[in-house]
């Protein structure tokens, strides 16, 4: 399993490879469902090779979802000095765990 893959999500752009789990924003979707993720780079150390996409590649990474939750609390404060202003805020973003099935 020596073929790891750049893969984008959400804006964001996470490294992976076969069998590897990830955890990323909220993706539609229920358990066991299939995802295919947006390929921008593969590099594959076996046959020493990188192929790079400009932007994209048109080879996919293949997903389950394997869990749906939340992710931990983030305390947001607001404070003004001299005038006894302060306020806190939670907020708890909703996460998908996803497990790379197949690099192609």
């Amino acid at each position: 399993m020596s073929v790891k893959a750049v893969v984008t999500t959400g804006g964001k752009q996470y490294l992976v490879g076969e069998n590897e789990e990830i955890t990323v924003e909220h993706l539609e979707g229920n358990l066991n469902d299939q995802i295919k993720l947006k390929t921008l780079a593969i590099f594959d150390s076996e046959k020493d090779t990188v192929e790079l996409g400009t932007p994209e590649l048109k080879k996919e990474a293949a997903a389950t979802i394997v869990e749906q939750g939340k992710g931990e609390k983030i305390r947001v404060a607001k404070f003004r000095a001299k005038s006894r202003y302060r306020k806190v805020t939670g907020f708890r973003p909703v996460l998908t765990k996803l497990k790379i099935s197949k690099i192609s």
